[in-house]
């Protein structure tokens, strides 16, 4: 599983679950990229006192010249784009509600971020990957497209649409040796989240219940499908996606 070198970019990387990620993928070698609307340069300062670099790009997934200049930056610096991780995405803010209290606005901005933003993301990296023979894809998803999760239509039909995206672009660039894959993770005691007392209210105790391995879910459990998808281990896996909640769901 050796990523030793690897030029990853991780978005949304400044705190939470992208932040736990770009550590991982620092502990295994790989040189990181720590790519937010905020933060990143702190981020990467705290991953760059070890004896590798890490690089910070501000960087607005939704918006295409931010994608675009994010690409650009890291060939720039290193060359290479060898493994992005398309975690940015709007979560933690959010307020369970029903449906019909749900506006166009709330909607848009979330598919602005979760669905645009990953797919701008993609067509920044996937040229790069493409002249040098490959890469890899890991599209951050959530297990409440599964399930089927009540109060956050907008937020679960975002992360639907990352599962069918993960598939159909597997289909296209498996020609190109560019692997796609997603990991879908349960309700995370990440930095956001416990920021909102109104999720960790609704949602916390119930998903404790559901699982199996009956424990709060962390960012870092995350990390190791990520890092396995990224390396040569995962060399033969392309169009999944990999819940990983301590078993509420199973897929």
């Amino acid at each position: 599983m050796s990523l030793d070198s690897k030029v990853v970019i991780v978005t949304g990387a400044a705190l939470g679950i992208g932040r736990a990620i770009a550590e991982g993928f620092h502990d295994q070698g790989a040189v990181v990229v720590v790519a937010d609307r905020a933060g990143a340069e702190d981020a990467a300062a705290a991953l760059s006192r070890t004896n590798r670099k890490a690089l910070a790009v501000a960087c607005d997934i939704s918006k295409p010249e931010d994608t675009q200049a994010l690409s650009q930056a890291v060939l720039d610096e290193f060359g290479r784009i060898d493994v992005l991780v398309n975690n940015a995405g709007i979560y933690s803010s959010l307020e369970p509600k029903p449906f019909e209290d749900l506006d166009v606005d709330e909607w848009r901005a979330v598919l602005d971020v979760n669905v645009i933003g990953q797919f701008l993301a993609c067509k920044a990296v996937v040229p790069a990957m493409k002249s040098q023979g490959g890469g890899r894809i890991v599209n951050i998803s959530s297990g409440t497209p599964f399930k089927g999760v009540p109060f956050m239509l907008h937020y679960v039909a975002s992360k639907g649409a990352i599962n069918a995206m993960t598939k159909a672009l597997a289909k296209e660039l498996g020609a190109s040796g560019i692997l796609v894959n997603g990991v879908a993770p349960g309700f995370t005691l990440s930095d956001g989240v416990r920021g909102n007392p109104v999720q960790l209210e609704k949602l916390q105790d119930i998903s404790l219940q559901a699982r199996v391995l009956a424990r709060d879910q962390h960012p870092q459990d995350i990390v190791g499908a990520v890092t396995f998808l990224a390396s040569d281990a995962a060399a033969f896996i392309t169009g999944q996606t990999l819940v990983v909640d301590g078993g509420a769901y199973f897929h």
